[in-house]
């Protein structure tokens, strides 16, 4: 028979302060198999905890009841309590009184109080047929993978190969750094983000313990923590990176042009291209799609022979290429290859993407004067498409009249609900670099309001207004187009109570942060969910910033929610501290609470693969020797089961056991609740 022991928690007047904790401590007490009840101010404290482990260490009760906050974040604590006084770990049940009681009923404090009765009789019901259970240890894979080399992921990437660890770094652009390597300079200091960036990214290209996969982008993941079967897919250069010296004499050479979404599609580039002047690796690229086929000359087609000469009609890149690197004759895959790769844990870095102006017609996205504040980084940098100079689009002429408008997109019901965070210090530091360089230029700036909360931060923001750059609180209510390329601004002013219109040379929108579209098909080969602002969704949002539902699974910086560098930096060492944890210990351990196949009961019907949520069931054929037939099991891997229990509940031979939640114990729980 069980000795079950139940202790109930005020939790100062989280829980007392609506439920009569001696009224349920009393009808604990009354239960079947109880020999004791036990109440405490706060059950989590080191005295709420030591009266536990005594009467365990006492022999007075071998299975454990407490009825306090939620088992997320608490059921951890007592676990380990009743482990160290020598009672096995699963020997406990937790009723959560706090969340589900009190919390939600905070006004009937009678149905409260019944309410927690009934949730406390359920746990004892569980807790008298509960028993031990024991946690497996599976070995670990010592590397990791960091998908995604702007900020974020190369100082993940850094901090795991400084650890020791084999790092491979995934880039899907030609070149590492991310919408970091864009940026002209970054506040609030003003200094140089290529000359913060740069080092970093040849830091970790060099790193003996870093393989950086750029131009590649993972095409399939399976496994579990520790062991993580990864294929990459190393995209189609057309040229050959082990010869190529970055030179650029190929792109001086190509005669075919397409828009350069480097620069924010504001200036061209050629097919064949190396992305930015500090790329790293500093290597061509071939864009298949906008090349023209110089000379007829198709990828894995021979040359044709100058009659005159002799000599192979080459496309101008091959001529060009002193290296040899780019050969069109050779048949060259489109697809690319496969890297198989084998790590412990993965940290996703994959940053964001800003809203197309497109999207909204209020702000006649039609001009070319309205452009995004991130064409406007590539504008005003010495790499950008007119060496700095503030230039409008339309004509290359010198604006007298600038205008930046925040929120677009974001705080908007109609769009994305969130604050996209670093919009406000981005474009007051793109107009105090502007009024610095261009004093007689006239700058406003249209906010809901400055959100300006990091260090140093709103001092920064005071000193553009003592510059003359011209706030306004209230929203721009749209742009009207004029003759000559100039723009109606039409405002409202909510300090001086009016509307506002003026001309204006160009606009700024500061266009809402979001998850770029292959976030989606990344998200289902990791199994990673998406919160209520489409961001990957984290393990919790504030005791599991980084972790995720996935074990050896992490993520950080932007595409877990917008962050500016500091913010995104911090995030990422964090990630990839945790993500070392198993590399470092070796092995990782798996919960005991989790479902198993009775094969003897399995027939095979496969209903419970496809409804698992974290694929951790397969389909098997095992051969029956002694009848001579092949038989197919379902088999499940331990090491990604989430003790979820979809399968369980969908078998129709009642083959799945789940170990925790087995049938009696429900059962008892159900008729504790309906007695």
């Amino acid at each position: 028979m069980a000795k079950v022991g139940v202790y109930v928690c005020h939790c100062g007047s989280n829980i007392a302060g609506v439920i009569d904790v001696s009224a349920v401590r009393d009808f604990a007490e009354s239960l079947p198999d109880v020999v004791i009840a036990r109440k405490d101010l706060f059950m989590c404290s080191d005295s709420g905890q030591e009266m536990v482990k005594q009467d365990v260490r006492d022999g007075l009760v071998d299975r454990v009841v407490v009825a306090a906050c939620t088992p997320r974040t608490h059921e951890p604590i007592f676990r380990a309590a009743i482990e160290k006084a020598g009672l096995n770990k699963y020997l406990f049940e937790m009723a959560n009184i706090r969340d589900q009681a009190s919390w939600v009923h905070g006004n009937d404090h009678e149905g409260a109080t019944e309410k927690a009765k009934l949730a406390v009789a359920s746990a004892v019901g569980k807790a008298r047929y509960l028993h031990p259970l024991h946690d497996k240890f599976v070995d670990v894979t010592n590397a990791a993978l960091v998908i995604g080399a702007g900020i974020g992921g190369i100082s993940a990437a850094l901090e795991l190969a400084n650890m020791g660890h084999k790092t491979y770094l995934v880039e899907k652009e030609p070149s590492i750094g991310g919408i970091m390597a864009q940026l002209d300079k970054t506040f609030p200091t003003n200094d140089c983000s290529a000359c913060i960036l740069t080092p970093m990214m040849v830091q970790a290209f060099n790193h003996p313990n870093i393989e950086t996969l750029a131009y590649s982008e993972v095409a399939d993941v399976d496994g579990y923590i520790g062991n993580f079967n990864v294929k990459v897919r190393q995209k189609q250069t057309y040229v050959d990176w082990k010869k190529c010296t970055g030179c650029g004499d190929c792109a001086d050479k190509c005669p075919s042009k397409t828009p350069d979404l480097f620069n924010g599609g504001l200036s061209d580039r050629r097919a064949a291209y190396i992305m930015f002047p500090q790329a790293v690796p500093k290597k061509a690229v071939v864009d298949i799609e906008h090349c023209i086929n110089c000379a007829g000359r198709t990828i894995g087609t021979q040359p044709k022979i100058n009659e005159k000469t002799g000599k192979a009609i080459l496309a101008p890149c091959e001529r060009a290429c002193r290296a040899g690197a780019i050969d069109r004759s050779l048949p060259l895959d489109p697809g690319g290859t496969i890297k198989e790769i084998k790590v412990g844990s993965i940290v996703v870095a994959t940053g964001y993407q800003v809203m197309d102006k497109g999207w909204f017609k209020e702000m006649a996205p039609a001009s070319p004067n309205v452009i995004t504040a991130l064409q406007l980084e590539r504008l005003i940098s010495a790499t950008g498409p007119t060496g700095g100079k503030l230039l409008r689009p339309s004509d290359n002429e010198k604006p007298h009249t600038m205008t930046f408008v925040s929120c677009v997109g974001s705080r908007d019901v109609n769009f994305h609900t969130h604050c996209s965070r670093f919009c406000c210090m981005y474009m007051i530091k793109q107009a105090r670099l502007l009024k610095e360089k261009y004093p007689d230029l006239v700058i406003n700036m249209h906010f809901i309001d400055v959100r300006s909360a990091g260090k140093g931060y709103d001092e920064y923001y005071t000193g553009a207004r003592e510059m003359g750059i011209n706030f306004f609180k209230g929203k721009v209510g749209g742009l009207e187009m004029l003759p000559g390329d100039q723009l109606r601004v039409l405002a409202y002013d909510m300090e001086a109570g009016q509307s506002i219109e003026y001309n204006s040379d160009l606009v700024i929108l500061a266009t809402a942060v979001e998850l770029p579209p292959d976030a989606t098909s990344l998200a289902q080969k990791l199994g990673l969910q998406f919160c209520g602002n489409d961001f990957f969704r984290e393990l919790h949002p504030k005791l599991g910033p980084v972790e995720t539902a996935v074990a050896g699974l992490f993520i950080a910086g932007c595409c877990q929610g917008p962050k500016d560098i500091p913010d995104t930096v911090s995030q990422a060492k964090g990630a990839a501290a945790a993500a070392a944890v198993p590399l470092a210990q070796g092995r990782v351990k798996i919960e005991a609470t989790i479902s198993e196949i009775d094969s003897q009961k399995c027939s095979g019907c496969g209903i419970c693969e496809p409804l698992c949520p974290y694929h951790a069931i397969s389909m098997r054929d095992y051969t029956d020797r002694a009848r001579g037939v092949i038989e197919r099991h379902a088999v499940i891997e331990m090491s990604s089961c989430k003790g979820c229990g979809v399968c369980t509940s969908a078998c129709p031979s009642a083959a799945i056991k789940l170990h925790g939640y087995e049938d009696e114990q429900i059962y008892a729980q159900i008729a504790a609740l309906t007695a």
